[in-house]
């Protein structure tokens, strides 16, 4: 359904101005620690991996450091997987699970893939439980050459150095805030009427509509059902107004949205969906099920090659 939305920034129907943008930012909060929740997981990796600064967002260079977990013994002949979080900062799981991923499995993974995992994408974002970054521009839009989010540019520099990545996995969630706060301010940016939708209860996937890979999208849909939930098609056969093409999956074309997926071009991606606020999860399985996605499509990878 398609309404004017409130929202206290901007005036209806007109895009933000630079002004209206300041005012979005002087609005956020900090409201948790990338120092305190992020990095010292990381810290703890080094003993065992090879972590890597990739970049620093230049709002706080010191404070927003980006950092890279590689896999040890890098070796030519092994397929490169790349592993990406927290993209959206607030999708917490996105972070936590790539985190949890690296504690427990990278190193039995590593015997069949060079793994990159670049576990929080946007620490500003993580801080301020935000969608965009400090200049209300969207990272999984900005996906795109000369690039006017530090966050997404810094990432896609990371991908080009480590060269023919066969497999990629985005890890994000969809929250209820979708719905009360971040496409309400969407909307409010740029000048157009705010769409309702509903928020789908489970988990799913977003893969890419130029190159769906549909057995892969399954063996990751199966993999994440024996920890949570898959979420159901609408009344209208879809998940947040895009076909399901098979349980649990819908796609998007990710070049042209300027989205995550599109940083390699690789043969198997897969953009995850988790939904931390239904009431059948809890935040340890959210970040368990962004393991046995991550799992389930390695494992199908091994199977096929």
């Amino acid at each position: 359904m398609t309404k004017q939305a409130f929202y206290p920034i901007g005036t209806p129907g007109q895009k933000w101005t630079d002004t209206d943008r300041q005012a979005w930012r002087a609005s956020t909060q900090i409201k948790r620690l990338y120092s305190e929740e992020v990095l010292p997981k990381i810290e703890a990796l080094k003993t065992r991996f090879n972590v890597e600064q990739y970049g620093a967002l230049s709002y706080d260079a010191e404070r927003f450091p980006l950092y890279c977990i590689k896999s040890n013994n890098w070796d030519a002949n092994k397929p490169t997987v790349l592993i990406s979080g927290g993209v959206h900062g607030y999708e917490t799981s996105g972070v936590q699970g790539a985190l949890l991923f690296a504690d427990q499995h990278l190193e039995n993974y590593s015997q069949h893939f060079n793994i990159a995992i670049a576990p929080c994408v946007s620490p500003w974002g993580y801080e301020t439980i935000n969608r965009w970054n400090p200049l209300a521009i969207d990272p999984n839009r900005s996906f795109y050459a000369n690039s006017t989010a530090e966050e997404s540019a810094a990432l896609m520099s990371l991908a080009a150095e480590l060269g023919d990545v066969l497999v990629h996995f985005d890890l994000h969630e969809t929250t209820d805030t979708d719905e009360t706060e971040f496409r309400p301010a969407l909307a409010a940016r740029d000048g157009i009427d705010y769409e309702e939708d509903i928020i789908p209860d489970g988990f799913y996937t977003v893969g890419d509509s130029e190159n769906p890979q549909l057995e892969f999208q399954a063996a990751v849909i199966n993999s994440v059902a024996k920890v949570t939930h898959i979420a159901p098609a609408d009344s209208n056969g879809q998940i947040i107004g895009s076909d399901v093409v098979q349980e649990g999956v819908i796609m998007y074309p990710m070049t042209k949205l300027g989205l995550c997926g599109s940083v390699t071009t690789c043969q198997f991606h897969t953009t995850t969906e988790v939904y931390p606020d239904s009431p059948k999860v809890t935040d340890e399985e959210c970040n368990r099920a962004q393991v046995a996605a991550i799992i389930g499509g390695l494992e199908y990878v091994i199977a096929h090659r």
